[in-house]
Protein backbone atom coordinates (compact mmCIF):
# COMPACT_ATOMS: atom_id res chain seq x y z
CA UNK A 1 0.00 0.00 0.00
CA UNK A 2 2.65 2.21 -0.86
CA UNK A 3 1.92 5.80 -2.00
CA UNK A 4 2.55 7.09 -5.41
CA UNK A 5 5.06 10.13 -6.16
CA UNK A 6 2.15 12.43 -7.46
CA UNK A 7 0.40 11.47 -3.55
CA UNK A 8 3.48 11.98 -1.54
CA UNK A 9 4.30 15.39 -3.69
CA UNK A 10 0.72 16.44 -2.20
CA UNK A 11 1.49 15.53 1.17
CA UNK A 12 4.77 17.25 1.29
CA UNK A 13 3.67 20.44 -0.17
CA UNK A 14 0.43 20.47 2.54
CA UNK A 15 2.72 19.86 5.18
CA UNK A 16 6.01 21.18 4.96
CA UNK A 17 7.52 23.74 7.34
CA UNK A 18 9.45 25.29 4.95
CA UNK A 19 10.17 25.43 1.10
CA UNK A 20 12.67 22.54 0.86
CA UNK A 21 11.37 20.49 3.57
CA UNK A 22 10.54 16.64 2.98
CA UNK A 23 10.98 14.76 6.04
CA UNK A 24 10.07 16.91 8.69
CA UNK A 25 7.97 15.05 11.51
CA UNK A 26 4.86 17.07 10.66
CA UNK A 27 5.79 15.34 6.64
CA UNK A 28 5.98 11.86 7.97
CA UNK A 29 2.68 11.73 10.14
CA UNK A 30 1.08 12.89 7.32
CA UNK A 31 2.39 10.21 4.81
CA UNK A 32 2.18 7.14 7.53
CA UNK A 33 -1.51 8.31 8.10
CA UNK A 34 -2.32 8.15 4.37
CA UNK A 35 -0.34 4.67 4.47
CA UNK A 36 -2.59 3.99 7.42
CA UNK A 37 -5.47 4.49 5.73
CA UNK A 38 -4.86 2.34 2.52
CA UNK A 39 -3.55 -0.30 4.49
CA UNK A 40 -6.72 -0.40 6.86
CA UNK A 41 -8.75 -0.23 3.55
CA UNK A 42 -7.26 -3.25 2.19
CA UNK A 43 -7.26 -5.21 5.37
CA UNK A 44 -11.22 -4.58 5.77
CA UNK A 45 -11.59 -6.53 2.39
CA UNK A 46 -8.70 -9.09 3.20
CA UNK A 47 -9.71 -10.25 6.88
CA UNK A 48 -6.64 -12.88 7.27
CA UNK A 49 -4.00 -10.97 5.72
CA UNK A 50 -2.16 -11.16 9.00
CA UNK A 51 1.63 -9.88 7.92
CA UNK A 52 -0.03 -6.79 6.95
CA UNK A 53 -1.68 -6.39 9.90
CA UNK A 54 1.30 -6.51 11.56
CA UNK A 55 2.43 -3.52 9.57
CA UNK A 56 0.05 -1.69 10.15
CA UNK A 57 0.29 -2.29 13.59
CA UNK A 58 4.18 -0.81 13.17
CA UNK A 59 2.90 2.21 11.36
CA UNK A 60 0.56 2.60 14.23
CA UNK A 61 3.42 2.80 16.49
CA UNK A 62 5.99 4.87 14.71
CA UNK A 63 3.22 7.59 14.45
CA UNK A 64 2.42 7.69 17.17
CA UNK A 65 6.13 8.24 18.68
CA UNK A 66 6.34 10.90 15.64
CA UNK A 67 3.09 12.59 17.49
CA UNK A 68 5.02 12.30 20.96
CA UNK A 69 7.65 13.96 19.41
CA UNK A 70 6.22 16.98 17.98
CA UNK A 71 4.05 17.26 21.13
CA UNK A 72 6.66 17.70 22.73
CA UNK A 73 8.62 20.15 20.68
CA UNK A 74 5.35 22.10 20.09
CA UNK A 75 2.10 21.72 21.75
CA UNK A 76 0.08 23.76 19.35
CA UNK A 77 2.15 22.68 16.04
CA UNK A 78 1.03 19.06 17.37
CA UNK A 79 -2.65 20.69 17.53
CA UNK A 80 -2.80 21.83 14.42
CA UNK A 81 -1.48 18.27 12.98
CA UNK A 82 -3.87 16.31 14.46
CA UNK A 83 -6.86 18.80 13.52
CA UNK A 84 -5.35 19.11 9.82
CA UNK A 85 -5.07 15.07 9.57
CA UNK A 86 -8.35 14.55 11.44
CA UNK A 87 -6.70 11.92 13.91
CA UNK A 88 -6.81 11.39 17.32
CA UNK A 89 -4.05 12.50 19.69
Amino acid sequence: MALNTQEKQELINDHQTHATDTGSAEVQVAMLTKRIAKLSDHLQQNNHDFSSRQGLLKMIGQRKRLLNYVKDKSEKRYNDLISKLNIRG
